[in-house]
Parts: C-alpha cells; structure tokens; sequence
C-alpha cells in the first residue's frame, strides 16, 4: 500500500513522491546555505531542510518541483519534521498529479448540486439574484479556490466547501430560531468569503494577490455585490441591498479583525459566530498531526493557542 505524509509515525524512515509546496533559500548562522522546504501530498504538509544547498539546487527544488523525498519523521520543536537524507527530482510527465493536491472531501458535481438546493431557499428576489449572478460569474474558480492561504481550507475546492458548511450551519440555527430571516442568513453565507476568489491565487503555492493585500476579500465581494446589483438594475439604495452588503461587511466581527462594521442585524451576528466552521477545520489540522496525550502545533489563526489530543 502506497504511504503518504500523514501515514508516517515519529522515528520511521520515509521515502515517497511529493510536491514542493514552499521552498526558501536561507543563510545559517554557521555561514552555509539551506533550502528551508515544506513537502505536500493530498493527505498533508510536512516540512524539511536540505542542508548545504546550492543555488543551482535552489533553481532544482522550487514551488511544484516533483522530488522523490528520503529521510526520517521527527520532531523539532514539538512539530513534526523530516530529517531529508536524499531529494531526487521527478518527471511530472510520469506521475499522477492528483496524488499531491489536497482537494475537498467532497466532490464537486455533489457540491454543485448541493448549492442549487441552496438558492431556492433565499427567497428574496434581490438576494437570490444577485448570489445566482455572481456563482454564475465565477463559477469555475469558486469550486477551484481554497479558502486561504495556510490557515483553513487551505486546499483546492476548499473555499466551496467552507461555503457549504457555513450554509449548513446556517440551515440549522435558522431550523431552531424561526425569528431568523433564512433567506438573508443563507445569502450571507454563501457570499461571506465571495472575495477570497480575487484575494488568493493559485493552488499548489496560494499567495495573497495584488489585490488581495490593498483590498482584502470583504472590500472585494462588497464591490462585486454592488457591480451584480448595478448589473441586474437592482435598487442598491433600497433596505435589500443595505442588508445584505451588511451582512458581509460586519461578518468578522471586529473592527480589529478587518470588518468596517460590527454586526448590527441578528442575522448577521449570527453568520459572524458560525463562522466557527474555520476555527474548527483550524483545529482538526492541528489535531490530525498531534500524537494522543500530547499538544498540538501552535495555531496562528486562534490566537497561537495549542490544543489537547485526548484519545
């Protein structure tokens, strides 16, 4: 049986095909050069140094270099590492790419499906027009785009299935609070993190576009709702429209965190606090590299918190 990233204990040899997800030329304090790596194939990352590295090396090993990787499975720092004896660079011509790109858990026709069932429950005219234009618009690269760069849903498709489960998420707690207006509840949903298609590019090496760092996705999927209504001859003026761009603008919460506005809608307080769906994917990568018993890695997006593996 073929062994990916994840199937490797602390202490065991390694060898198997990957793609390199992150590579940097460094300089160590003893004067030598190093390659600083991060390893990937659809089960996870995993990150190596290539001591004594050249620059001819560094042209060899860059961002979606396929290498044959060599060495052992250990830890530094509390975070699983692979000690590399050997790196060997491989013909994509003769592998599956498949193999190396983490993908959602979900396939993409069961997604799309899944939306279309979706949208007949935003029953306001505007709202359905405008979520139905704009997946319509970007179709192909929503279903493509992670979610972001490294911290959740960082993998192809996973900005829609991001979307998917904040939409079920939103399903539920309207089930439980009929004062919740659904339909605005769930069009929030599914355009919240709309931007992140502009914001983010590419899907072996996701950096922040141009774009994406003077702008940010709330300020870019604020325009698109806009350019959508101005598009569709709907009203932006009119409470709908006010509503909605509310709903997205405030959906991080604080100010602090990047919305313009704090939640002043019921609705949209709670799509701010279902957004606990990328705290969740957060922990669970965490969790999945974290022997029973033991902490996890430091988690950037939760506040550096660590978080306990019982068994």
């Amino acid at each position: 049986m073929v062994k990916h990233i994840i199937d490797f204990n602390k202490g065991e040899n390694m060898s198997l095909e990957v793609i390199i997800k992150r590579s940097d030329f460094r300089l160590a304090k003893n004067g030598k050069n190093f390659l600083s790596l991060v390893f990937e194939d659809k089960s996870g990352q995993i990150p190596g140094k290539y001591w004594d590295a050249s620059e001819e090396d560094a042209k060899k090993y860059h961002v979606g270099a396929i290498v044959q990787l060599e060495g052992r499975r250990d830890l530094y720092q509390g975070k699983p590492q692979v000690n590399i004896t050997r790196l060997g660079l491989l013909d994509p011509q003769t592998v599956d790419m498949a193999q190396f790109v983490q993908t959602a858990p979900m396939k993409k026709s069961d997604m799309e499906d899944e939306f279309e069932d979706v949208f007949l429950q935003i029953t306001n005219g505007a709202w359905n027009r405008i979520v139905r234009y704009l997946f319509k618009k970007y179709h192909d690269r929503f279903f493509i785009s992670a979610a972001a760069k490294s911290n959740h849903h960082d993998f192809q498709g996973g900005l829609a299935y991001h979307t998917l489960s904040m939409v079920r998420l939103a399903e539920k707690v309207a089930d439980l609070y009929p004062q919740i207006n659904r339909a605005l509840l769930i069009a929030g949903a599914c355009l919240h993190d709309f931007g992140k298609i502009v914001e983010l590019t590419g899907n072996l090496d996701i950096e922040y576009t141009f774009e994406g760092n003077m702008l940010g996705h709330i300020t870019i999927v604020d325009e698109e709702i806009v350019q959508a209504a101005t598009d569709l001859q709907i009203n932006l003026e009119s409470e709908d429209m006010i509503l909605l761009r509310h709903m997205i603008l405030s959906h991080h919460g604080l100010l602090e965190y990047g919305s313009p506005e704090r939640p002043k809608l019921l609705e949209a307080e709670v799509l701010h606090n279902i957004v606990m769906d990328a705290s969740i994917n957060m922990i669970t990568k965490a969790l999945t590299k974290t022997e029973n018993g033991k902490f996890s890695e430091r988690v950037f997006g939760l506040d550096n918190r660590s978080f306990y593996k019982h068994s």
